[in-house]
């Protein structure tokens, strides 16, 4: 009967990220969003209450995707535009197993300009977006991809902390392939 339960809890929280978000009816959020081309910017720069410079807001929903938001910063931005320009995505938020307002940096995703990819589809909601969370974007135009495998292309989880100039809040003494420090 116990195990019943837990799939019925299983079932429910499903169906809750299923739903759609009624765009007509339901209050968009403020989403702050920082870009910078060839790089993500510094976990350093989010500290002490104070954020980057280049500060893009958005109001959108929960049920937004990572191409809708790119389509967004394309918009304004224009190193974005370019065919095979990838925009990867970062959550900048509070630390919960640190107390004293210490951030992380956690990977969500890219998109690519022109092309189709895995993580278009993904929403604010699925990727566990809080209001109040930072969005991170490095653009990274094709020029700057050349030559590199989809994965780093992509930006996956295991160079997320080196593209963002941190490991858990501080700075990455380690060196990228080609031997440069971060």
């Amino acid at each position: 009967m116990a195990s019943g339960g837990l799939e019925s809890k299983i079932v429910e929280e499903k169906s809750e990220q299923e739903k759609p978000v009624n765009r007509e009816k339901t209050c968009p959020l403020l989403l702050r969003v920082f870009c910078n081309t060839g790089r993500h910017n510094s976990i350093l720069q989010y500290s002490a209450g104070s954020v980057p410079g280049n500060e893009l807001q958005i109001y959108t929903w929960m049920d937004a995707t990572l191409r809708e938001l790119s389509s967004l910063v394309k918009e304004v931005n224009p190193d974005a535009k370019r065919k095979g320009t990838t925009l990867h995505f970062a959550l900048v938020s509070p630390d919960p197993t640190r107390p004293n307002s210490h951030l992380r940096a956690r990977d969500l995703g890219a998109t690519i300009s022109g092309h189709k990819g895995p993580d278009d589809s993904k929403t604010l909601a699925q990727l566990k977006f809080r209001i109040g969370d930072f969005l991170d974007i490095g653009i990274f135009p094709p020029s700057e991809t050349m030559g590199m495998d989809r994965m780093d292309r992509v930006g996956m989880e295991r160079s997320m902390p080196d593209r963002l100039g941190m490991e858990r809040g501080n700075m990455d003494r380690r060196q990228n392939r080609r031997g440069r420090p971060f």
